[in-house]
């Protein structure tokens, strides 16, 4: 499931994160073109290998408390939460294959 959703406050956010066992989420902003070439590669990846993980897209011009909070300064950046604590984070050049295998195993200690 994907949203664009992001949330204006840290609580509410939080409370998102709590609420789903499994959140991606993606900064990147509309000027960065290496972040909207790989946007939809990610997508593709979690509909086809991680059903389970929420997206969320977010904007880091618009969503500056969240981004701040987390420390996402580059775009793009990839920040994935299992069970509510941040367990994956990738940044710039970021490989599917490598996202691939470093979502495999906390996502099948948690789905399967």
């Amino acid at each position: 499931m994907r949203t664009n959703n992001i949330y204006n406050s840290i609580e509410d956010f939080y409370t998102f994160l709590e609420s789903n066992s499994a959140v991606l989420v993606y900064f990147s902003t509309t000027s960065c073109s290496v972040g909207e070439a790989l946007e939809p590669k990610v997508e593709s990846l979690l509909a086809d290998s991680f059903p389970k993980i929420k997206l969320i897209s977010a904007d880091l011009n618009n969503n500056a408390k969240i981004a701040t909070h987390f420390n996402a300064f580059v775009e793009p950046t990839i920040l994935i939460f299992f069970e509510g604590k941040e367990t994956i984070r990738r940044s710039r050049n970021i490989s599917i294959f490598e996202l691939e295998e470093a979502i495999k195993r906390p996502y099948q200690l948690i789905f399967e």
